[in-house]
């Protein structure tokens, strides 16, 4: 599935795609919102989840490396 294909996708479709097709790669969590990371095939799809209520608020999609930075334990330098 390409980047593209996906976005034509309804929203529901892209959610049952993701949970069905991608692959698990990271959980990254900021206060009280956990960004869990998946893959397919050439693209990310991370899934935005507000902790505290339990329920996903939104999600990324991307296939530029840098916004996997946050996933890195590697400090940045400055």
């Amino acid at each position: 599935m390409t980047l593209y294909e996906y976005k034509m996708l309804s929203e529901d479709e892209q959610y049952d795609t993701v949970f069905a097709k991608g692959k698990f790669l990271d959980i990254y969590i900021d206060g009280n919102t956990k960004y869990v990371l998946y893959a397919i095939d050439m693209f990310f799809v991370e899934v935005i989840w507000n902790n505290e209520l339990d329920e996903i608020i939104g999600k990324g999609v991307f296939k530029e490396v840098d916004s996997l930075d946050k996933y890195s334990n590697v400090p940045k330098e400055i």
